[in-house]
């Protein structure tokens, strides 16, 4: 099946006469389903609109194009309900590793603390103040 190609947004509808569209109906439909091309027909010599060649997706009815948006609404629910608990388990999942990783430091500042005597070591002095706001947590 062809693939709609690209129109640019609000193409007026062509006019046609019955008797032109008759003998250019094939291209006509063709212009439909490939651009969503409208061409409106006319009765020879009127200009007033008698019928029209719509592309397929045109006719679709009220009662569909609601139950498509109240099917959509459904579907983003459903994702931001998704989205939302994956966010509330990432945090449980960093909460829960962040810990892990403080105590870690904590028990590795008090091995420090417990070989090295504070103020001996420069270095450490230095450390130790860069780790104050997670050892203090």
């Amino acid at each position: 099946m062809a693939v709609p190609a690209l129109t640019p947004g609000a193409v007026p509808p062509r006019s046609l006469p019955l008797r032109e569209a008759r003998t250019r109906l094939s291209q006509l439909v063709a212009m439909a389903e490939l651009t969503d091309t409208v061409t409106v027909i006319t009765r020879d010599g009127d200009p007033r609109p008698v019928a029209a060649v719509v592309p397929a997706s045109a006719l679709r009815t009220a009662a569909q194009a609601r139950a498509d948006t109240d099917r959509l609404a459904e579907v983003t629910a459903g994702w931001a309900r998704r989205l939302e608990a994956q966010r509330e388990q990432s945090g449980r999942r960093h909460a829960a590793e962040l810990r892990a990783v403080t105590t870690a430091l904590a028990e590795v500042w008090a091995e420090l603390e417990r070989r090295t005597p504070a103020g001996s070591d420069p270095a450490l002095t230095r450390l130790r103040a860069a780790h104050g706001h997670l050892l203090a947590g």
